[in-house]
C-alpha cells in the first residue's frame, strides 16, 4: 500500500493535474475568504467554507477521473489485477494519495484563521471545527469519485459520473424535500445518501460524531464498492462465468446495512455525548440553570415544531435535540404545515411562522414565535437586520415554565400609570414576556392599593410628583413584602412627595445633571453619556462586558452610616463626576449650582424592619433600548436579574436564560492589508502551483 500510495502520490505532482487541483481550491477558498473574511470582516471561515462546498463538486471530478480508468485504458491494470499485493491495499494506496493531496490544500486553509486573529478576536474551536467537517466533505467526494473512475476506462465518463453523483448527494434535502415535505420511507432511503447536510454542524461549530460516522462510514462503502468493482473484474478475467457474482451482491449488501445500522445506532446516542460545542459563546449547550431545571422536570411536555425537521433551521434542531435528551419529560415533534394545516388551530387562532414552536403541557400551550428566537438589531444606515443573540434556550426554558406552572402561581408585576410615566423600551416588555410576565398598568387613584400578588411594581421616571395617597399605598406595598425599581428624572422639577418617599429610605436625590469628568466613565466623550461602574452584586451577574448605558442621569446620595438600612450600590460615577444645574433651556450650566461626586446611579435598599425592597436608578433612559443598543443589550440584562431576583426566584425559583451573543466582533484592518492578503491566497499561490505544475510537466515532455 505504501508503494502504490507513494507512486501516486509523486504522480500528481510530477503532471499538471495535482498542481491544477491544488490551485483550484486555494484560488476558490482565497475568493471568498476576500469577500467574507477580509472586505466584509467576517471572522468565521466558516462561512467561507459553506460558499465553495458546491465547487468542490466541480474541482473533485478533475482530480478522480483518471486514478483508475487511465489504468483500464492504458491495460496496466492487468498488473495491478495480478500482483500479489491485495486489491485493498491498491485502492486504499490510490485513495490516501488523493487525499493527501486533497489535505495539502486543508492545512494551507488552516492557517487562515492564525492570520485573521491578527486584525480581531477569531473563534478558533469554530474555524477548526469548520475546517475538519469540510475536510471530511471533501475526503466523501475523492472516494466516490475515485468508485466511478474504477467503472469506465474514459476519464470523461468517470469526470461527469463523479459530478453526477456528487450533485445528487450535494442537492438531497432538496430532493426530499420535492418528494415529501414532511418524510417518508422513500425519503429515508435517499438520505442515507447525504452530502451537505452532515457537513451543517461543524459549519454551525459543532463537533457532531454522528456526522463524523456518517462521513467515515461513507468513505469506508465507496472504497469497499470499489474494491468489489476490481474484485470481480480480477475473477472474471480467471474463471469464464459469473458465480462469484451472488456473492459480491450478497456482500455489498451485508456492507451497506452495517453501515446503517452503524449510523442509526451512534443516532440514537444521546446528544451530549456525540456532539462537542465548540463555539465561541457555547451557543447550542444548555446551561447548568436549563439542565438543574429540565432534570427536576416532573411534568411531561410536548414540543411541536412547526415545518419538517429537514428545512427547519438546524441550529434549532440542535437546541431542541438537546432538550429532548436532557429530560424524559420532554417530547418533540416535527408538524408539517402541508400534511396538516390546521394542526395549529387547537392552540392558536392565527398560523405561527414557520420554524415557530408550540409549547404542549396537561395545563395549557404558549407559541413560541420564530422571530422571538433571534436577538436582531436594525442598522438604520443600511436599513439590514443582523443577528445580534441566540434566544432559543431562554425562550424554551421560559415557555415550558409557563405552560407546568400551577395558576395560583402565575408570577405579577405591575406598571404604575397616571403621572407621566415613561413606557418601557420594546425589549424590556419582551424580557417580562420571556419570564412569562404580562404586566399589568395600575392607578393608584382608582386603585384602592397595590396588588397583594403583585411581586414587583415599577414605576418608570413618573414626570409628575405622585400625591401623598399615592406615597401612602406603595408605602403600604413595600411594608408588606412588595418590591419596586423606580427610576428618576433629572429634568422632572421639584416632587417633595416621591423625593420624601426615597428619604425615608436613606436615599437623596441631587439636583441637575450629572456630568463625568473620568473619561473612561463616558461614551463617546459626552460627559453627560454615562458609563458608571458596575459594581459586583446580585444584580450584575449577568453584565459580561462590563458596561451600562445610563444617560442623563440624576445623582443619588445615600446614607450608608445609618443602621436602619440595607444599600446595595449596583452603579456609581467617579470621584470626577459633578451634578451640574441645568439652564432654563434645559442645557448644562457648569456656572450654576454643582454637587461633587461621587453618586449611586443605582441602589437597593431594604429597611431593616421591612421585608420589601426598593430599587432606584437615576437615569429615565437606563431601560430604553436605544440605551441598551449602545451596550450590546447589557441594560437589559440588569433588567432581567431584577427580574429575575424579585419575581421568578422569590415566587418560584425559576431561571431566566439570558440570550447568548451569536457573533464575535468584526474583524478591523485596512483596505491595503485586506487586499494584500487577499491577493497572496487568491492569485499569488495558485498562480505559482499552476507554474510549478507546468515547469514540472514541460520538462518530462523535453525528455
Amino acid at each position: 500500500m505504501i508503494a502504490v500510495f507513494k507512486r501516486e502520490f509523486k504522480a500528481c505532482f510530477t503532471g499538471i493535474v495535482g498542481w491544477l487541483f491544488m490551485a483550484v481550491i486555494l484560488a476558490l477558498f482565497g475568493l471568498y475568504f476576500f469577500v467574507y473574511n477580509l472586505l466584509s470582516g467576517y471572522p468565521y471561515i466558516s462561512y467561507t467554507l459553506s460558499s465553495m462546498a458546491f465547487l468542490v463538486l466541480l474541482a473533485v471530478p478533475v482530480l478522480t477521473m483518471r486514478i483508475l480508468s487511465e489504468d483500464r485504458r492504458n491495460k496496466t491494470d492487468q498488473l495491478m489485477l495480478t500482483s500479489p499485493v491485495s486489491v485493498i491495499r491498491i485502492v486504499l494506496g490510490k485513495y490516501l494519495a488523493l487525499g493527501a493531496l486533497y489535505t495539502l490544500d486543508m492545512l494551507i486553509i488552516c492557517i487562515t484563521p492564525l492570520v485573521l486573529s491578527q486584525y480581531g478576536t477569531v473563534p478558533m474551536g469554530e474555524s477548526y471545527t469548520a475546517i475538519l467537517g469540510f475536510w471530511l466533505y471533501g475526503m466523501a467526494c475523492i472516494a466516490i469519485g475515485l468508485f466511478f473512475s474504477g467503472l469506465t476506462e474514459s476519464q470523461i465518463i468517470a469526470a461527469v459520473s463523479t459530478f453526477v453523483a456528487l450533485f445528487i448527494g450535494y442537492m438531497m434535502p432538496n430532493l426530499c424535500s420535492l418528494i415529501s415535505s414532511g418524510g417518508n420511507i422513500v425519503t429515508k432511503i435517499l438520505s442515507c445518501y447525504d452530502l451537505y447536510s452532515p457537513m451543517g454542524p461543524f459549519m454551525a461549530g459543532t463537533l457532531d460524531l454522528t456526522c463524523v460516522v456518517y462521513f467515515i462510514t461513507l468513505i469506508a462503502v465507496m472504497i469497499f464498492l470499489t474494491v468489489q468493482l476490481i474484485e470481480k473484474r480480477r475473477w472474471s478475467m480467471n474463471v469464464h462465468r459469473i458465480g462469484l457474482g451472488v456473492f459480491s451482491v450478497t456482500t455489498i449488501v451485508a456492507v451497506i446495512a452495517a453501515a446503517v445500522l452503524i449510523n442509526f445506532g451512534v443516532k440514537k446516542i444521546p446528544v451530549e455525548y456525540t456532539s462537542i460545542d465548540a463555539t465561541y459563546n457555547k451557543m447550542f449547550a444548555l446551561s447548568d440553570e436549563t439542565k438543574s431545571y429540565v432534570n427536576a422536570l416532573d411534568q411531561d411536555v410536548t414540543i411541536y415544531v412547526w415545518g419538517s425537521r429537514n428545512l427547519t433551521d438546524t441550529t434549532l434542531n440542535e437546541t431542541l435535540d438537546r432538550f429532548a435528551d436532557s429530560s424524559s419529560h420532554i417530547k418533540v415533534k416535527y408538524i408539517t404545515p402541508s400534511e396538516n394545516p390546521t394542526f395549529y388551530t387547537a392552540y392558536t387562532t392565527e398560523a405561527p411562522a414557520d420554524n415557530s414552536l408550540i409549547v404542549v403541557s396537561d395545563k395549557r400551550s404558549r407559541i413560541v414565535d420564530y422571530g422571538d428566537v433571534y436577538v436582531y438589531s436594525y442598522d438604520y444606515q443600511t436599513y439590514s437586520r443582523n443577528i445580534d443573540a441566540y434566544d432559543a434556550e431562554g425562550q424554551i426554558v421560559s415557555a415550558i415554565e409557563y405552560v407546568t406552572m400551577a395558576n395560583d402561581m402565575m408570577p405579577k408585576v405591575c406598571v404604575l400609570e397616571g403621572h407621566d410615566e415613561v413606557a418601557l423600551g420594546e425589549a424590556f416588555s419582551t424580557a417580562l414576556t420571556k419570564a412569562n410576565i404580562t404586566p399589568e398598568t395600575i392607578n393608584l387613584l382608582k386603585a384602592d392599593s397595590v396588588p397583594s400578588d403583585c411581586q414587583l411594581l415599577i414605576i418608570n421616571g413618573a414626570m409628575s410628583d405622585l400625591s401623598k395617597d399615592d406615597i401612602d399605598k406603595i408605602s403600604a406595598y413595600i411594608a408588606d413584602g412588595g418590591n419596586i425599581l423606580l427610576t428618576t428624572s433629572y429634568d422632572a422639577g421639584k416632587q417633595p412627595n416621591l423625593e420624601g418617599f426615597l428619604s425615608t429610605y436613606g436615599i437623596t436625590k441631587e439636583e441637575g445633571i450629572v456630568m463625568e469628568y473620568d473619561t473612561g466613565h463616558v461614551y463617546s466623550n459626552i460627559g453627560y453619556y454615562l458609563l458608571p461602574e458596575v459594581l459586583d452584586c446580585e444584580y450584575t451577574n449577568q453584565i459580561s462586558n462590563g458596561y451600562i448605558f445610563a444617560p442623563f442621569a440624576s445623582g443619588l446620595t445615600i446614607d450608608e452610616d445609618n443602621l436602619d438600612y440595607d444599600f446595595t450600590t449596583i452603579l456609581a460615577t467617579s470621584d470626577k463626576s459633578k451634578a451640574v444645574s441645568v439652564g432654563e433651556d434645559g442645557g448644562v450650566d457648569e456656572n450654576g449650582k454643582t454637587v461633587d461626586g461621587p453618586f449611586a446611579l443605582g441602589v437597593a435598599v431594604r429597611r431593616a424592619d421591612e421585608a420589601g425592597t426598593l430599587l432606584v436608578f437615576g437615569s429615565i433612559d437606563i431601560f430604553n433600548d436605544d440605551a441598551d443598543s449602545i451596550v450590546a443589550g447589557s441594560n437589559k440584562n440588569l433588567f432581567n436579574s431584577i427580574v429575575s431576583t424579585h419575581v421568578n426566584e422569590s415566587a418560584l425559583d425559576l431561571p431566566v436564560i439570558p440570550a447568548k451573543s451569536y457573533t464575535v466582533q468584526n474583524l478591523v484592518l485596512t483596505s491595503l492589508t485586506g487586499a494584500i492578503v487577499g491577493l497572496i491566497i487568491m492569485l499569488l499561490l495558485p498562480i505559482a502551483m499552476i507554474a510549478t505544475g507546468i515547469a514540472i510537466w514541460g520538462s518530462r515532455r523535453k525528455r
